[in-house]
């Protein structure tokens, strides 16, 4: 099969762009698991409505793309607060599968929320204007907003992982979620961190999805067709790893995108092939921690 350098660096450039959603929306389920221990399986839901409330704001009240980037995660953060206090406080304790099927139940509800209101039908969203256009590489014209894109989700992820594992903040979540009492005799409130934590890894998921509204299109079921792809990435990441989940994410991307190059047809399964081989080679992932 012959393939043209062009098309071969277009498919790439395309494949970071799908990457830096998969390490967008991986690095929020990293931060939940690897801190609270919990499988969030809401994420996609969530990211669903950082998008869907972006649509609203600009259809209902006129509010542009760049106020809901720093609206839509707050207000989605502070719902997944909400979700904290009220409901997984009470299964930190108990086997995984509960934490799986309560945010699987909460999945649905929120969805079929959405659904009836909007329908399935998309909801289009446009660029936008100062990120309209394209930029002429030669091989390729690149649309600014994907360069966006990928700029905006490589500087989170660095901010986040920066974070979590280079700062004093960082090193209370680490420890406060190993040995609480002992955190809580510094005087740190574990359970606020805890709480705070979770709605910051809903906010990634979130602006994520305001990320995604001029890119994907806003639907009340665009959550479904990325959450089982990302739950991937993290396995092979590793669980938890949240280095694991940024490099990943932006690796498969670049991988399916190669794929749809010289194997189109398999574009949508390479990622799971990639899962079943790690964890058979490495069960805890590629940068996760054997036990």
């Amino acid at each position: 099969m012959s393939v043209s350098l062009p098309a071969l660096l277009s498919q790439l450039l395309l494949g970071l762009v799908n990457g830096s959603f998969y390490a967008m929306l991986s690095l929020g389920l990293a931060v939940i698991f690897g801190l609270l221990n919990v499988i969030n399986f809401a994420h996609g839901a969530l990211f669903m409505m950082g998008a869907v409330l972006t649509w609203m704001a600009m259809n209902y009240l006129g509010v542009n793309y760049w106020v809901m980037l720093l609206v839509a995660p707050v207000v989605v953060g502070a719902f997944g607060i909400l979700i904290e206090r009220l409901l997984l406080r009470w299964i930190y304790k108990l086997d995984h599968l509960y934490g799986l099927l309560l945010t699987l139940g909460l999945t649905l509800l929120i969805e079929g929320i959405f659904r009836s209101a909007y329908g399935v039908s998309g909801l289009a969203y446009d660029t936008p204007d100062a990120l309209s256009g394209a930029f002429n590489l030669g091989f390729m014209i690149l649309p600014k907003y994907r360069a966006w894109v990928v700029l905006a989700s490589l500087v989170v992820c660095f901010v986040t992982w920066f974070l979590i594992e280079k700062t004093r903040i960082g090193a209370y979540l680490r420890a406060g979620t190993e040995n609480p009492r002992l955190v809580e005799a510094f005087g740190v409130n574990v359970p606020l961190m805890i709480t705070l934590t979770y709605g910051f890894g809903v906010a990634l998921a979130a602006f994520a999805g305001v990320l995604a509204a001029p890119v994907i299109q806003v639907s009340p079921l665009m959550g479904q067709n990325l959450i089982i792809v990302v739950f991937a990435v993290v396995v092979i990441g590793g669980m938890g790893s949240i280095m694991g989940a940024i490099l990943t994410g932006l690796g498969l991307g670049v991988i399916e995108g190669l794929t749809k190059v010289f194997y189109p047809e398999a574009s949508s399964t390479v990622v799971f092939v990639i899962m079943v081989i790690v964890l058979l080679i490495r069960p805890a992932g590629l940068f996760g921690k054997e036990k």
